[in-house]
């Protein structure tokens, strides 16, 4: 280090890049400030500055021998560590500060053509960008393992519910597909959001551009950007991105919950076990295997809907351009993904790794005379008005008794021709009702597009795999994008280090 760069270091004091005399000290300079919190967006805030400072010398407006000191010292700070930073309001002035502590004064031209705002902004699109790609890459190897166990248990049959009531007999395969098509659309809010995540908002400044030469799209090409944030007073201030993530997070995080309440139920009744690693038991009842991961999956849901509203109540009030409040917003985001990118992963774990009773399962199908609509499907297939066929099953239900799950051919019949006023047997054969009576054949009746009878599924296992082919394909793209920018940024450093 020269003379001069010493000097101008003992002339700064312990005084920080952007606070000098003024507003260096009183007791709300630790309320100010986020510097630990920051930790989360130091890798990204040096890879922001490193592209910053690379397109200033690009375009003239830095030295390239200055531009290396600086380029060297972000260098060695990354080294340090976060921990190693010197004290400051945020992670960007803290940073700056090092680079002057190194290089001297001159220093201080890293931040030219910038703001903290649009520097800001640049690092929590970096950094989001980052967290949304684990949850893709997270989200698309559950919706694999959710597949795998819908082929193994296409002919499973399970009991189907409405209203948590018997209702009619579907299949496992059936169940999980119906979650897996919500994950599919999950996914596709979460690829929507990245689109609109991924934009530059380097070269805004505070909010009304800069005088100097700035190559936005340079600066976008070298941090993986797809485009640049237009708007310069937009790009700086917006946090609409983060609100759009974090309600699509929010969502995920309902379809995981529904997911998780569907498995605590069938805990309960002995349809489902689930292995040791996704339970435990009681303290003090050796009996009992709980289901306290797929609970938490559920009451994790709160952290998602709680950081979308705390989001949300952050944003509401703030009037164009940049407010301090915005120091806040990004903490709903990160803990709303951190917590559901965790749910998803030990969810699928959860039904991927289950035991499925099939004797059990196909029993407790035929509770609540949950084939009742088969019966009164075949008279409707007949010519029998399907209100009439409803209410000569429904009066079959009505007789039950308590303890009976469906009743026989003859009891059927009786109602029908007390109701038709010709037997059962005019309408349907025998053999049919008896068959439609039975959870299995009810199930391959039901052969619809989109339903449960095997073939259906193996319809919808085929379209739900090309499905999230593209969507592995589509990541894949992502994740070479921004792997390759960050390969041309370094090579670039490389050329002034």
């Amino acid at each position: 280090m020269s003379e001069e760069h010493e000097a101008d270091n003992r002339s700064a004091g312990d005084q920080t890049a952007v606070r000098r005399d003024r507003f260096s000290g009183g007791p709300a300079r630790s309320f100010l400030s986020s510097l630990s919190d920051d930790e989360r967006i130091f890798g990204a805030d040096l890879a922001v500055d490193r592209a910053h400072v690379v397109m200033l010398v690009e375009q003239d407006i830095v030295g390239a021998e200055t531009a290396g000191e600086i380029l060297a010292a972000l260098d060695d700070i990354e080294d340090a560590g976060h921990g190693e930073l010197p004290d400051g309001e945020d992670v960007h002035e803290a940073i700056e500060s090092a680079v002057i502590d190194r290089v001297g004064q001159s220093g201080g031209k890293m931040h030219t053509a910038r703001s903290r705002n649009d520097e800001v902004a640049a690092c929590i699109r970096y950094r989001l960008r980052s967290d949304v790609l684990e949850l893709l890459e997270t989200l698309v190897g559950a919706r694999e393992q959710l597949l795998d166990v819908a082929r193994a248990e296409t002919e499973t049959v399970m009991p189907g519910y409405t209203h948590l009531q018997p209702a009619q007999p579907t299949t496992v395969a059936h169940w999980i597909c119906s979650y897996e098509q919500a994950l599919q659309r999950d996914t596709a809010r979460l690829f929507d959001a990245y689109e609109r995540v991924n934009q530059n908002p380097l070269g805004a400044a505070a909010f009304a551009g800069t005088p100097f030469d700035v190559d936005r799209e340079r600066t976008a090409e070298l941090l993986g950007f797809d485009s640049v944030a237009e708007n310069s007073m937009d790009a700086s201030a917006t946090r609409d991105f983060l609100v759009e993530v974090t309600g699509a997070v929010a969502g995920l995080a309902t379809t995981l919950s529904q997911l998780a309440e569907d498995v605590v139920v069938m805990a309960s009744k002995g349809h489902v076990e689930l292995d040791d690693d996704y339970a435990s038991t009681s303290s003090i009842m050796p009996q009992k295997k709980n289901p306290d991961t797929l609970e938490l999956v559920r009451g994790r849901t709160g952290d998602a809907t709680a950081g979308l509203n705390g989001l949300l109540t952050n944003l509401k009030g703030q009037p164009r351009a940049y407010n301090r409040d915005l120091q806040r917003a990004g903490h709903h985001a990160w803990d709303a993904i951190d917590s559901v990118t965790e749910s998803v992963e030990v969810a699928a774990g959860a039904v991927a790794t289950a035991d499925w009773p099939a004797d059990r399962l196909e029993a407790a199908a035929t509770e609540g005379f949950a084939t009742a609509t088969g019966v009164a499907d075949l008279l409707a297939m007949a010519g029998v008005p399907f209100r009439t066929a409803h209410e000569v099953v429904a009066e079959v239900a009505a007789d039950l008794d308590p303890d009976e799950d469906a009743p026989d051919y003859d009891a059927l019949s009786a109602v029908a021709e007390d109701v038709l006023g010709d037997p059962l047997s005019e309408y349907v054969d025998r053999e049919a009702v008896e068959a439609a009576l039975d959870p299995a054949e009810s199930v391959a009746m039901r052969d619809s597009r989109g339903g449960p009878a095997p073939e259906a599924v193996a319809a919808q296992l085929l379209a739900a795999d090309d499905v999230l082919a593209s969507h592995s394909e589509q990541l894949d793209a992502a994740e070479a994008t921004v792997s390759g920018a960050r390969d041309r940024l370094q090579t670039e450093v490389e050329e002034y280090v």
